[in-house]
């Protein structure tokens, strides 16, 4: 950017690095520019759909002045300010597949726009600098090009106001700034150096450079500019600003000038104080600003006496060091104070989490029998008299906050018929849960006084995924474990290798002095296994002369294996804080100088896709599998990614539109038959055939669908993850005969690692955007959604359907897989309840923005996601339980004498 450099370097400029706070996307950063104030992380949410922007901004001031805006660019400016700007024409901000349109849609207006004398104010917002770091990351050769094209327009933007100016002999102001910055692999959203740094330059006529006048770039805070722009345009500074004036864009006026001006800015600042504070007088930050305000009443009197001595210029240079102190102290104190939350409707939806936990809880012996009838009792509750006496109470706490509340509160905007029945609803969970636990106490009576069962006792493998399940629920509560959670998921995944390569020692070469391994609380749980299931359930386990020699040798390894693949993915993908800056084998993959290499690694990886996948489908779906993945490589190749043989090095590339839906249609016709196949089990309930087909089809298409919307370099993490799980199967937990609830934290556990090893990390910054778009040749919010989702969690998605389809291969009777759906979604849930608390209590911590609310963004999606997967599995499985309720007859098992 050859002009803007001069201009920076030599010209009528103040440059400045803006540091932007988290969470560092377009529309909290959109309100921070313009507001002066400090978004909070429910920003994040609503940046997807910006709802009207409601408090005093820059623009407001504006348009309230008379002043004439006018707006190109993202459309989100259009949804957070309508009816502010007399002419607009906002383009869509998420279709990141395209970086020239958006811009050539701003551009095309320049032209006439710039002739013309009838507006104050002009914003354009790019995007295609953005769009490009999502695609292709900050190392793209399309970087270049994008920014000679953006210095070309600062250009013709600059050389027409300056023949403005000199027409009218009125000066202008030309703002360059960015939004936000971009990470290493071109995304944006957390805290990182490089997405919190942007730049901010002020080029105008008015401020005066000599030759030889060097300027370093100071760092600023992003909301500095709403209050340099509210001075610089006469307006008032918006009431909610936490930002000060950038002193040097008003050195060059008079010394009284410069006070007023500082002087306007510290008043805003202490009103702001007082509202926020209640101890607002104690506060260094307001003395100073009182001292400075007795300072500048001081130099007044001596101005308006017309004393030009060296006592006036000294004071006045006092007082401009005593506000810039104040401004400097009352701004930091803000930006720490400011920060108002809605506790009232935190502790309500707190409540309500705990509560369903709670009965989660209670209820799982009930869960874990062979029946597996889960039953609430939340009818007749409602009628108990504990009911109304607690709907009372809780609506009129309801009533006294609400009619007391001094800030906005949510729960106190939403309709009275909303709010009661939000009021039953914690009613009725209350009361299920004491009703829970009167049952359950008396059941455990009556437990205890029967004598034919005998004392459980927990397996070493029960422990390890207890206290391992356990142990990361408690490393929440610190902010490093939070950054480097994918550290602890490596432990944990290498840990449970090494406890499996124990216990096949043990399977393999069992002792005389061997003991059961399982007690008969197992029993239950594994009463939905065939024979061989049982068997191991029965305290013994499988000979080690029934085993074949090279089968034998495959259990000892399998683990080992298991290890090493986890070892090797470790390598691809650095996330973390600690470590995302080190190199990698997925940055040199990437890079342009390796495109042969990640060819070839993304061929073979398809192909053990394929071969893994392949062997569970029908024919048609096999054949449909294959071209699928046969389109995936040729969409890559289309938009650049990788290379097909024939194809030269220099040839133009595309969007890969036609290749991504030829891949779509084979997804959608392989689960369309993995459906029809589970709607047809429905009917015919008997056959368990069909509805392990379907279960693996549906599985299929999903894996389709990863490879497709998964970058190149990130095929050989799917193809480790089928490999893994087709090891698992085939020499653990057959083997082994692992009961149903062990299985399922395995597969939890391993969801987790895939979702580290895939790349991601619990900042914003590492979800990649572009998998949204793929296929798409314009935006679509609902779709764009979907896959950018399923892109993010693809590990955990995956890992779950393998345990769905497990399960129901491996039960011929019971209802397995609804118990596993319960487990599963109890050991989701209570790391989200806990984090929900822990969050809570730390609210004012110095890292609640940067680390604890990214995480809790995740852990509730993570949480969603869970629950659509339960509710489809156990759906899948209802039709099961019906007829082993009916047709199984009752299994007596009888532990073997020693």
């Amino acid at each position: 950017m050859p002009y803007t450099s001069y201009l920076v370097e030599k010209g009528a400029s103040h440059s400045f690095v803006a540091e932007a706070k988290p969470p560092t996307v377009t529309m909290p950063r959109i309100k921070a520019l313009m507001t002066g104030s400090l978004p909070g992380f429910v920003d994040v949410i609503r940046n997807l759909n910006s709802p009207a922007l409601l408090e005093d901004s820059v623009i407001r001031q504006a348009k309230a002045a008379g002043k004439r805006v006018i707006f190109y660019g993202d459309e989100t400016w259009v949804k957070l300010f309508p009816k502010h700007f007399v002419e607009y024409d906002g383009t869509t901000s998420f279709f990141v597949s395209d970086y020239t349109e958006v811009d050539d849609n701003v551009t095309r207006h320049l032209d006439t726009v710039l002739k013309r004398g009838d507006w104050d104010m002009l914003i354009l917002h790019y995007l295609g600098l953005d769009h490009i770091g999502h695609i292709s990351g900050p190392n793209s050769p399309l970087i270049g090009r994008k920014l000679s094209e953006m210095d070309s327009i600062l250009m013709k933007i600059h050389t027409s106001l300056m023949s403005k100016e000199r027409e009218t002999l009125s000066p202008s102001l030309l703002v360059l700034c960015g939004d936000h910055g971009m990470s290493e692999t071109g995304s944006h959203g957390a805290s990182s150096t490089e997405e919190v740094s942007t730049p901010l330059i002020l080029i105008s006529s008015s401020f005066e450079r000599r030759p030889g006048d060097i300027r370093h770039p100071k760092r600023v805070q992003q909301t500095d500019l709403a209050a340099t722009l509210a001075i610089g345009l006469g307006l008032p500074i918006p009431k909610d600003s936490v930002g000060s004036l950038l002193f040097p864009v008003v050195e060059g006026k008079p010394v009284r000038e410069q006070l007023r001006f500082l002087h306007l800015n510290t008043v805003q600042l202490s009103k702001l104080l007082q509202e926020n504070m209640p101890s607002y007088e104690k506060d260094p930050g307001f003395e100073q600003f009182k001292m400075a305000e007795r300072l500048h009443g001081n130099w007044v009197k001596l101005h308006l006496e017309e004393n030009r001595s060296d006592v006036l210029l000294s004071l006045g240079t006092k007082v401009l060091r005593q506000y810039l102190g104040a401004l400097k102290t009352l701004s930091l104190s803000l930006s720490t104070q400011v920060a108002q939350y809605d506790i009232y409707s935190m502790a309500v939806g707190t409540v309500v989490v705990l509560e369903v936990l709670t009965l989660l809880l209670l209820s799982t012996p009930q869960a874990l029998r062979r029946g597996a009838d889960l039953e609430v009792p939340l009818w007749s509750p409602v009628f108990s008299l504990l009911f109304y006496l607690v709907f009372l109470v809780l609506s009129a706490i309801h009533v006294i906050v609400c009619t007391s509340a001094t800030s906005s509160c949510y729960l106190c905007s939403l309709p009275w018929l909303v709010a009661g029945g939000l009021m039953v609803l914690v009613s009725a969970l209350l009361c299920a849960i004491v009703s829970t636990l009167t049952r359950t106490v008396i059941e455990s009576t009556l437990l205890r006084k029967n004598a034919a069962l005998p004392s459980s006792r927990w397996s070493e493998m029960d422990l390890l995924l207890m206290l391992g399940t356990a142990g990361h629920v408690l490393s929440l509560g610190a902010s490093s474990f939070v950054e480097e959670e994918h550290q602890t998921w490596y432990f944990l995944v290498n840990t449970l290798c090494l406890a499996l390569s124990q216990e096949t020692c043990r399977s393999c070469f069992p002792g005389d002095d061997s003991k059961p391994q399982h007690s008969v609380h197992m029993l239950q749980d594994s009463a939905v296994y065939r024979a061989p299931i049982l068997h191991r359930a029965g305290h013994t386990s499988p000979s080690s002369e029934a085993l074949g020699g090279h089968t034998r040798w495959a259990i000892l390894a399998s683990p080992w294996l298991v290890l090493a693949c986890c070892r090797l993915l470790r390598s691809l993908n650095q996330t973390g804080v600690q470590g995302a800056h080190r190199p990698d084998l997925g940055l040199w993959l990437t890079s342009s100088d390796h495109k042969v290499e990640l060819s070839g690694l993304a061929a073979v990886s398809l192909l053990v896709i394929f071969l893994l996948v392949q062997r569970g489908c029908s024919l048609v779906s096999r054949a449909a599998l294959a071209l699928g993945l046969l389109g995936v490589f040729c969409y890559r190749a289309a938009i650049g990614n990788v290379l097909l043989p024939w194809q030269p090095g220099n040839k133009g590339f595309s969007r890969g539109i036609i290749e991504a839906r030829f891949v779509y249609v084979f997804v959608l016709g392989i689960l369309f038959t993995g459906t029809k196949d589970l709607l047809k089990s429905q009917v015919i309930a008997a056959d368990f055939k069909i509805k392990t087909v379907g279960l693996w089809e549906i599985y299929s298409g999903l894996v389709l669908l990863a490879a497709l919307l998964l970058r190149p370099h990130n095929l050989p993490v799917l193809a480790f993850s089928l490999l893994i799980q087709t090891v698992m199967t085939k020499f653990i937990w057959k083997p082994l005969r692992h009961d149903a609830a062990e299985i399922t934290v395995m597969h939890y556990w391993f969801g987790q690692a895939f979702f580290y090893f895939q790349g991601n990390s619990n900042n914003i910054a590492t979800i990649d955007i572009s998998a949204g778009f793929v296929g798409l040749d314009t935006y679509m919010e609902i779709p764009a959604t979907f896959l950018t989702v399923f892109g993010t969690y693809v590990g955990p998605v995956l890992w779950a359907s393998h345990l769905a389809h497990f399960l129901s291969s491996e039960a011929s009777s019971g209802p397995a897989l609804s118990r596993a759906c319960f487990c599963y979604a109890l050991i989701c849930s209570v790391p989200v309840a806990t984090y929900l608390i822990l969050v809570t209590s730390l609210r004012y911590h110095l890292f609640i923005w940067s680390v604890f609310s990214p995480k809790l963004l995740y852990e509730g999606m993570h949480l969603l996601i869970t629950a659509a997967l339960c509710a489809l599995f156990t759906a899948a499985d209802q039709n099961s339980t019906r007829y082993t309720r009916y047709t199984t007859p009752q299994i007596q098992i009888s532990t073997p004498k020693p």
